[in-house]
């Protein structure tokens, strides 16, 4: 079993040290470079998949960010509209960078004076649901206030990079431009960065997330390329290496992130690209090799995968990652850690014919994949697939029959508490994948809106306990908070069988419930997946409330749910669920079988959701009422054989 060591080092905190010049602080050649970025030297599927996007984009008018669409976070919730429009320009100028550097051809050139001159002209960087407008009363944001969030950061990078890789020939075409890049970036980004430090993300009240890495690392890029070459720029780098360190020495000695695997290329992947860029940038000096804790995060996306495209997830990721992560950045964190296993993971998604890298990423993602020649000869692996995980800080386990495949069933089971970021209510949750696709399931997270991060997010279905495969008792609902949380938690695993038991009752709002345990199983001789819940509930003491609104529901049942993707068949007792992507069917039979089932069957339309399950979902609901206060239910997962 996976037991990353207690005691791993804390990352070591770079000293002071020798910066490059600007022009020289970035590991990617300049477009001045013909021998790195003449067009047969690139990756042939990537250029050519972008080039096709950029000439379509020639077509068409450059994405607005409307006034309308950033107020209709006020109006309506809604932030994807801006912020698609938003992603779409930074995107198109991606392309249109990379096809500048592929040709130094002027349309190309033009394009990306065009796209860089936007979003200087763009009335903010910020994303709609962080802006500090609609604090004020107001629904539009004020240039003279620019608040520094993710959005803002990204274009900061976005610029700098564009900056770095195409100075002479935006010198020689469009002078006076590269110094109206440098205005805005130090009015938006950097001067706020250095004067006001009362960002929430910065963690100094202890609450480190994925925010500070991901800003600080972009905050990072921009002042190496972009701050005069002076003290400024020396304070800069300063204050952002500062902020990184912090936010290192926030990584469990697991290398766990309780914002799950989506959020893993979010936060500590930024954190280890930015030591990378360090590393570059000071020749060495600073930077230095990840160890401890981050060397065990590296681990953590081959710790998650259960098979092809589909991985545990857990808060708001979703279970089938989104195409365009950065593997290459992987790839090199593996390599420089020296983590075999970490380096064949990211080897595992490399498609022959395929391109290496997407857009979507960002453009400095983009460029470092495309001029890092050992991820461009990188041949593909196979995913190590590790036998057992334990992962302590987030109470997160996952086993299966044998290491290397995933044949069968696999089980995962969380237990942790309900005040994690980006938290579901999920103590308890059990995932159970066959032939590596989800059949038992966490849902994930639909499309973000005003509702996703604010008082009302546990009336999201997705985040609420009772659409995650966990008991709903005397017709409660877990509660949102750490204090909400799993007991007594315990993890066994040999060659016969890995088991997990914990105490579910501290996470359910009610003083009348004194023990709720769940023993999860997989054993190993047969391959099946058993559950069996054990619970002591004293006499009813509370109405039947739900948590996150207060009010009584009026239903006092207590059933055990179980969350499914496929189709569903039940009977008496069972119920028989073909898998995804043909990956077969489980049958789901539970003990006593006399307890009634209900179904509810729930549609999905947010691409976030159907994207990665299909038109449906289902929750099975077995009533364990009768059973009476004290009782067991055992619920056993089986492989059905092939039909002939």
């Amino acid at each position: 079993m996976s037991h990353p060591p207690s005691d791993a080092a804390r990352p070591h905190r770079p000293g002071a040290g020798p910066l490059a010049e600007p022009a020289a602080c970035l590991p990617v050649p300049t477009a001045d470079d013909r021998s790195a970025w003449s067009a047969a030297r690139l990756d042939p599927p990537t250029l050519a998949a972008l080039r096709e996007r950029a000439r379509a984009d020639l077509a068409a008018p450059w994405p607005f960010p409307s006034a309308s669409g950033f107020a209709r976070l006020a109006r309506d919730g809604d932030r994807a509209g801006y912020e698609g429009a938003v992603f779409a320009r930074e995107q198109r100028l991606s392309r249109a960078v990379v096809m500048a550097a592929a040709t130094l051809d002027d349309a190309w050139i033009d394009e990306v004076a065009d796209g860089v001159t936007l979003l200087c002209e763009q009335s903010t960087w910020c994303w709609p649901a962080h802006d500090e407008a609609f604090g004020r009363g107001e629904v539009v944001p004020d240039p003279a206030r620019p608040f520094l969030d993710l959005g803002a950061g990204e274009v900061a990078a976005q610029l700098a990079w564009t900056d770095h890789l195409l100075g002479t020939a935006l010198d020689r075409r469009y002078p006076g431009l590269r110094a109206r890049v440098r205005h805005e970036v130090r009015h938006r980004v950097l001067t706020p960065f250095a004067t006001r430090r009362d960002w929430h993300w910065l963690g100094l009240d202890g609450d480190v997330h994925n925010w500070s890495a991901w800003i600080h690392g972009n905050v990072l890029v921009a002042a190496l390329v972009l701050a005069p070459e002076d003290a400024t720029r020396t304070r800069l780098v300063g204050l952002a290496v500062d902020g990184l360190e912090h936010y290192l020495a926030s990584v469990p000695a697991d290398g766990a992130v309780d914002e799950g695997l989506h959020y893993w290329w979010q936060g500590v992947c930024r954190a280890l690209e930015a030591l990378d860029v360090l590393h570059h940038a000071s020749g060495g000096a600073l930077g230095a090799a990840p160890a401890g804790a981050l060397r065990e995060t590296v681990a953590f996306p081959h710790r998650m995968h259960l098979g092809g495209p589909w991985y545990v997830n857990a808060a708001d990721s979703p279970a089938r990652v989104p195409p365009g992560q950065p593997w290459d950045a992987l790839h090199r964190a593996a390599r420089r850690t020296g983590d075999a296993a970490a380096q064949a993971h990211a080897a595992a998604q490399r498609r022959p014919g395929a391109a290496l890298a997407r857009e979507e990423g960002g453009l400095g993602r983009l460029l470092r994949a495309l001029t890092d020649p050992e991820w461009n000869g990188a041949r593909p692996a196979a995913s190590p697939l590790p036998r057992d995980v334990w992962l302590p800080s987030v109470q997160l386990f996952l086993a299966r029959r044998t290491e290397g495949s995933h044949a069968g069933l696999t089980l995962a089971v969380k237990g942790g508490h309900n005040g994690e970021h980006h938290n579901h209510n999920d103590v308890g949750s059990v995932v159970v994948a066959l032939n590596g696709v989800p059949v038992v399931v966490d849902p994930g997270r639909p499309t973000y809106t005003a509702q996703s991060f604010g008082p009302d997010r546990y009336r999201v279905w997705t985040m609420r306990s009772d659409w995650h495969t966990v008991p709903r008792i005397r017709g409660t609902d877990q509660a949102p908070g750490a204090a909400y949380a799993a007991r007594d938690v315990r993890v066994r695993s040999d060659e016969e069988e890995a088991v997990l038991t914990l105490d579910l009752a501290g996470a359910y709002p009610r003083s009348d419930v004194a023990g709720w345990w769940r023993e999860a199983r997989l054993d190993r001789r047969d391959g099946r997946v058993r559950v069996r819940d054990t619970w002591d509930l004293g006499p009813c003491a509370e109405p039947c409330t739900d948590p996150s609104a207060g009010t009584d529901i009026g239903d006092s049942a207590t059933r055990v749910h179980l969350v499914v993707a496929g189709t569903v068949a039940t009977g008496e007792g069972n119920a028989v669920v073909t898998a995804l992507e043909g990956a077969g069917a489980v049958r789901i039979a539970w003990e006593p079988a006399s307890a009634p089932c209900t179904t509810t069957v729930r549609p999905l339309d947010d691409p976030w959701l159907a994207d990665v399950w299909g038109e449906r979902l289902t929750r099975i609901e077995i009533d364990v009422s009768a059973l009476g206060p004290q009782g067991t239910l055992t619920w056993v997962v089986e492989e059905l054989p092939a039909a002939p």
